[in-house]
């Protein structure tokens, strides 16, 4: 694999050999010392022109776990702020011999864009409201270790919140229906796409509606930065339509799972604390992302090793 830039482009066995790696990866992330030289020599830089906490940092300590160099791109102290463009920018980093950019923009497709202008590979960590894949690969493996499930047929993934926005659900979709689960889409109309119709899945404008029969509910935040208009009547209004309260958290089935990609809007779409939920698996999520990562970097660094020849570092 070249590049990760989304989970269409990838194909459902990529998708399974990179949870199977991923479990791996696990397995060195528990160790004394999580570390291994597999990417020893190599070096990533994380290129983010919007803000991030769990991405950003989970990449750049799955680099390190691998033993490769990091190097970080700030804007607000790039020569961005002097001019420069894009492709400059990215044809500077890689005249210093990198080997993989982990890019994030807020403009859809700039990941195809950059690899245009540099031999590195590309790993898409968010372009737009288009793809997240990195994150989709993050739940479907926490969703399969909790459950023990190697494909998600007869799953119902039930998605909330601002959908027309939101990357996450996208690849998410794409990720749990190439699986073999069914996908139901809720929001107001306001906060779904236009061609909605077109995609794998069924959508409703009510989460009591779908709440009871729900396997996997999976919470989003308003994405209010990508938008240019108001698109619901208030916060208050919203969170108690689409909100995840006591009383709707009881409702779920006991096996049921809660899930959020971060960061989370308390009060608004998570009225609940994540931590008196038993079925949460949001910290999960987090601690995966680290493993996920990983994988993802062993594959397009070290194309063609074992990940089951990995010693730890400085063992024969």
């Amino acid at each position: 694999m070249k590049h990760l830039r989304s989970i269409e482009e990838l194909g459902k066995e990529d998708l399974l050999r990179l949870l199977e790696s991923t479990a791996q990866m696990a397995e060195i992330s528990r160790r004394p010392i999580p570390k291994v030289p597999a990417l020893r020599g190599k070096t990533v830089v994380s290129l983010f022109f919007e803000d991030s906490t769990r991405t950003r940092l989970s990449f750049e300590t799955a680099a390190k776990r691998l033993s490769a160099e990091t190097m970080t791109f700030s804007v607000s102290t790039s020569s961005v702020n002097k001019g420069e463009s894009l492709r400059d920018t990215v044809e500077t980093i890689t005249d210093m011999g990198v080997h993989a950019f982990v890019v994030r923009h807020k403009s859809a497709g700039v990941p195809w864009q950059i690899a245009q202008w540099t031999h590195a590979s590309i790993i898409n960590a968010g372009d737009g409201a288009h793809q997240h894949p990195t994150q989709a690969l993050v739940d479907c493996y926490t969703v399969r270790e909790a459950t023990g499930r190697n494909t998600f047929e007869g799953l119902n993934v039930t998605i909330v919140g601002d959908i027309k926005h939101s990357r996450v659900a996208r690849s998410n979709i794409a990720a749990f229906t190439m699986l073999g689960a069914q996908v139901t889409l809720v929001a107001p109309p306001t906060l779904l796409p236009t061609h909605i119709a077109q995609w794998p899945v069924r959508v409703s404008h009510s989460l009591d509606e779908v709440i009871a029969s729900t396997d996997v509910l999976y919470m989003l935040r308003l994405q209010s930065e990508r938008m240019d208009q108001g698109l619901i009547p208030n916060l208050g209004e919203y969170g108690n339509r689409f909100g995840l309260t006591d009383v709707r958290a009881q409702r779920l089935q006991s096996s049921a799972v809660v899930m959020h990609p971060g960061p989370m809007n308390r009060g608004v779409e998570m009225h609940v604390d994540p931590a008196d939920l038993p079925n949460s698996l949001i910290h999960k999520q987090v601690a995966n992302g680290v493993s996920v990562r990983m994988a993802v970097l062993f594959d397009v660094l070290a194309r063609g090793a074992e990940v089951s020849s990995l010693k730890e570092e400085g063992v024969a």
